[in-house]
């Protein structure tokens, strides 16, 4: 049997008109326009330094582990009883500042009837990957109505967190493509380069639909009650800079501009990306992801100052001794002091095999080392 939670229960007995989407953290609970994550990301003063993971739900957790047994990935994204659990399942224990939405980057391509599947172990694999213009049609723009679990898993979550915001998730264009054109994951991503060069048309037309479907998976989120959002740019660190700007930007930014409209912080992150910082800054973001391979205070003098940033403890960090740890964590803390705003972050997702109690003792030292009189 399936954990539900309290807030499933209701949700799914309640009279439809009481699942009307909210908009904005104050219209879900007045209680989110003073949450440290959402004042930090807009740059103002916090009592004390947020903190939340990346993959904080997930392999890591032995709960999750129980929950997930004999459950596809795709399938646990789109049932909002599981969602639900997974998604909260992190804040009870660890205590965090923030909910990040439980999915993967694909749902949303999957929702309008690509064939995708998430293979354990491997990750996402696109049966007939897209090339031409005749297999762009195949990709049609997402609406709403693709996705009514979506929309319930956000309201179900934010009826069950209160004043704790929860992070909206998607994937931005580059990073999705790369997966439609490879077909799976890639580390050179030849073939995804080789079309952006030598069909700029296609690789525009399909970078705007991708944009378009993670603008409307983001829009779905936010009008449902989610109170910031991240899109994540996994694999744009591949690029050079110029490349970045001529034929990834301009989509990203799109997302961007378009989410800025409803009113909640964006939060843009990239693995591998300290020379694209400024570059993605721009794109939109109010809030820039760092990761671990570039130092935070140099990514805030690389900012100009102007931004708030989050991040970026190495996750491979967790296994030193805690000595080792708390020492890089107050590093972090000190130099995130100089941005307008800091959210606490590993600098990429949490390790399947990190040790959660460790996890939790960490969110206790940044909340005691960063707490304001």
């Amino acid at each position: 049997m399936t954990p539900r939670t309290a807030a499933y229960d209701r949700a799914v007995t309640a009279d439809p008109q009481s699942l009307v989407p909210v908009r904005g953290p104050a219209a879900a609970d007045p209680r989110l326009v003073d949450a440290p994550l959402l004042r930090a990301a807009r740059g103002e003063a916090v009592r004390h330094t947020p903190v939340w993971f990346m993959r904080q739900a997930g392999r890591s957790l032995p709960e999750y582990r129980a929950l997930r047994q004999g459950v596809g990935m795709l399938e646990s994204c789109r049932r909002p009883d599981l969602v639900t659990e997974i998604t909260l399942q992190p804040v009870r224990r660890h205590g965090v500042d923030a909910a990040i939405f439980f999915s993967d980057i694909v749902v949303p391509v999957a929702a309008v009837g690509l064939g995708i599947d998430i293979v354990p172990g491997v990750g996402p694999v696109v049966a007939d990957p897209i090339r031409s213009d005749a297999d762009l049609h195949r990709l049609p723009d997402l609406t709403p109505e693709h996705i009514p679990d979506i929309a319930e898993s956000v309201r179900l979550l934010v009826a069950e967190l209160g004043g704790t915001p929860l992070i909206g998730f998607a994937g931005a264009p580059f990073t999705l493509a790369s997966y439609l054109i490879e077909g799976g994951p890639s580390r050179t991503h030849v073939k995804t380069k080789a079309l952006m060069h030598g069909d700029p048309e296609l690789w525009n037309a399909l970078c705007a639909k991708l944009a378009q479907i993670s603008t409307a998976f983001l829009k779905v989120q936010v009008e449902a009650g989610a109170s910031a959002v991240q899109l994540f740019d996994s694999w744009a660190g591949a690029l050079s800079r110029a490349d970045y700007e001529r034929h990834v930007r301009p989509h990203s930014a799109a997302v961007l501009d378009a989410v800025g409209r409803l009113g909640v912080p964006r939060i843009h992150f990239g693995v591998g990306t300290g020379e694209l910082l400024v570059s993605m800054a721009q794109a939109g973001a109010d809030v820039v992801g760092v990761d671990y391979r570039v130092g935070l205070g140099e990514a805030i003098t690389r900012l100009g100052g102007r931004y708030a940033v989050q991040g970026n403890l190495d996750p491979a960090l967790l296994f030193a001794p805690w000595a080792a740890l708390e020492r890089e964590t107050r590093r972090i803390l000190a130099e995130g002091g100089a941005a307008p705003g800091h959210l606490f972050n590993l600098g990429h997702g949490v390790l399947p095999e990190t040790d959660p109690d460790v996890l939790t003792r960490l969110v206790a030292l940044v909340h005691e080392a960063s707490t304001r009189e």
